[in-house]
């Protein structure tokens, strides 16, 4: 039986781990803003930085489910991750040295996020479906006590302190990580990895994967833009972390009460939401940055754009993928999404200039609808299993 301790211990983890988002996501490109990049430059680091989303997780998934020691994986990424965050504070901050060093984080980051999911899921077994939500609550309370928290803070300290903000939430990270065994339920080392390609040959699994990149797509100018478009509107740190903070309060109302659209609704129809929900959260945030109260009224949308969204997407791989094949199941999720934002914010970076980021939000909203031509491919009727 699951104990309450283990429950706190993977929350804890998930809280430092998404602490570390809730600071770099709002924050990094205005720090590269600040170190003299121009828009075109960071639309490239921010590709680079989740460029190796292309080929690293399926190297981490491979790995995972060859050793089965996904936990020490994670304890040596975050430990890497804690070592990018110095160098970048000590060495100059050239285009050429962030865009490594970018690499390299990217490269060790592509190794936590995927492979704890599978150790929670683990974790939880069959208790899974009623107590992942609550589990992975507390990386959505660490996003915003991080977003809250460095936001006012740079109000008082210079931005250029925020690799070392960085590197102390990722220190902490790697000394919580050591209070998480192995899953027992999780499968050891295997010698030969079962084949993935009649899994991703399923319509569900196939439908759904070119549904999140599309969707992932879409988000490039909000995670690679949203903050400095908000900076350009005379937004204050606090301001634009109380901004992003909202979206992830009404994600974590989300996790807590998704139960009632999963009885209710089947995964087609749910998707479907949210692809309609993240137009029209794309267009309302790029038509109307001035207004303070159309920012907090898109950003709740993120309870659909990502809360719901990535609890199907859970559940998809846990039904679809093996004991076995679960690392590079999730690799495949972290890949499609990496491979979104990475294409989104390159060609996001190169036209926000030339035809401004309202322009750009805007499109957005229109190519996340494309994602609505694939949703005949996820099943129909209420999927009630776990």
């Amino acid at each position: 039986m699951l104990s309450i301790p283990i429950q706190s211990k993977l929350g804890g983890f998930y809280f430092f781990y998404y602490a570390i988002v809730g600071t770099f996501m709002p924050f990094w490109n205005l720090y590269l803003e600040d170190q003299g990049f121009n828009y075109q430059q960071i639309g490239l680091l921010s590709s680079i930085a989740i460029i190796t989303r292309f080929f690293a997780p399926f190297i981490w998934g491979w790995i995972a489910d060859k050793s089965g020691k996904r936990m020490l994986l994670v304890r040596i990424a975050t430990w890497m991750e804690c070592c990018i965050w110095l160098l970048i504070f000590i060495i100059p901050n050239s285009f050429q040295s962030i865009a490594l060093l970018m690499l390299i984080f990217s490269f060790f980051q592509n190794a936590i996020l995927a492979q704890f999911e599978g150790v929670t899921l683990f974790w939880l077994a069959e208790k899974r479906a009623q107590l992942y939500g609550k589990v992975r609550k507390w990386g959505s309370i660490g996003f915003i006590i991080g977003v809250f928290g460095i936001g006012a803070l740079l109000e008082i300290v210079p931005i250029s302190m925020l690799p070392i903000m960085l590197l102390c939430i990722a220190s902490l990270a790697f000394l919580w990580s050591f209070t998480i065994r192995e899953p027992a339920t999780a499968p050891t080392s295997q010698k030969i990895l079962e084949p993935l390609w009649p899994i991703l040959k399923r319509p569900v699994v196939a439908s759904f994967f070119v549904i999140e990149l599309i969707m992932l797509f879409s988000h490039a100018p909000f995670y690679s833009f949203y903050s400095n478009y908000l900076k350009q509107a005379n937004y204050s740190t606090t301001e634009i972390g109380f901004l992003w903070s909202v979206g992830v309060i009404a994600e974590i109302i989300m996790f807590a009460y998704a139960n009632v659209f999963f009885t209710r609704f089947s995964w087609r129809m749910l998707v479907a939401i949210c692809l309609i929900l993240t137009s029209l959260r794309w267009i309302m945030a790029g038509l109307f940055p001035d207004l303070f109260a159309v920012q907090f009224f898109a950003q709740c949308i993120h309870a659909f754009s990502f809360g719901l969204f990535h609890l199907i997407a859970m559940r998809i791989i846990f039904q679809n993928f093996s004991a076995g094949q679960q690392g590079r199941g999730q690799a495949l999720y972290s890949t499609m999404w990496g491979l979104g934002v990475a294409i989104g914010s390159i060609l996001a970076g190169h036209y926000w200039e030339i035809y401004t980021g309202q322009v750009m939000f805007v499109v957005a909203g229109i190519v996340v609808l494309c994602g609505l031509f694939f949703v005949k491919g996820l099943p129909k009727a209420v999927n009630l299993s776990h």
